[in-house]
């Protein structure tokens, strides 16, 4: 299922968003939409997605489209990648899902196998399922960006957070196997490591008063720069932390 909020798709291509909330993932969206592209944003909860949609639309003057994903489900990743293959060809792919880490550390042998799994399956496997969706395209066009969020929990194993470290682990480790496979088909993949907590963007009129909160539109400028970096210096991975946060 999809929204649409416009009838046509831009020269440009598709930037497929996967993981959109009302924070990094909605400034993304709305960063590549200022842009030009067409914008499809997918995620698992429809109803909300599809405010994203008419707001980023609205605010950016752009495309956008609002799929449904569950990255756990790898028939839910194709049948959600046809809806966005069908408004054209995927240019850019922002990996952006993740299970949400819980707000106080949990003791491992509370953890439930089930929630371990699908905690590496929405990290891990759903980044790989969708990166399956477009690469093809991308190495016959010879051009994409696709780029995986990661965070501190990519480098570092943090007590009470191994569903998440797991998970993030795996994902770092894709995307150095991928970069370095298809950099020569001239496609740019990344790695960018949030440290720190992420605040409200100013375009959604959210709370940026905590000290160390990171701007999420900042962090989607980066994304941007990722994406127009000129081929012969290319970043395989960035950090991006608040200079006031501390782990």
């Amino acid at each position: 299922m999809r929204s649409m909020s416009s009838s046509s798709t831009s020269s440009k291509g598709i930037a497929a968003i996967v993981g959109v909330g009302p924070k990094l993932g909605r400034s993304v969206a709305c960063k590549f939409a200022h842009e030009g592209y067409t914008v499809a944003i997918l995620a698992r909860d429809l109803a909300k997605l599809s405010r994203f949609a008419d707001e980023v639309a609205r605010d950016a003057k752009g495309q956008v489209f609002a799929i449904r994903i569950d990255c756990a489900d790898s028939k839910s990743v194709r049948e959600a990648f046809e809806g966005v293959l069908s408004l054209g060809s995927v240019e850019v792919l922002v990996y952006n899902a993740c299970e949400p880490a819980p707000c106080q550390p949990t003791n491992f042998m509370a953890i439930s196998l089930d929630s371990f799994e699908r905690s590496l399956a929405v990290c891990a496997a759903g980044a790989f399922h969708c990166a399956q969706q477009v690469i093809p395209g991308m190495v016959e066009r010879g051009r994409g960006t696709i780029i995986f969020t990661g965070s501190s929990a990519s480098l570092n194993g943090f007590p009470g957070y191994c569903e998440l470290s797991c998970g993030k682990f795996a994902l770092r480790g894709l995307s150095q196997c991928l970069a370095r496979e298809f950099q020569a088909s001239g496609i740019h993949i990344a790695h960018v490591i949030i440290d720190g907590i992420i605040g409200g963007s100013r375009s959604s009129r959210g709370d940026l008063s905590m000290d160390a909160a990171m701007n999420p539109d900042a962090i989607a400028q980066s994304y941007w720069y990722i994406h127009i970096q000129d081929k012969s210096a290319w970043t395989q991975e960035l950090d991006l932390r608040s200079p006031k946060h501390r782990i």
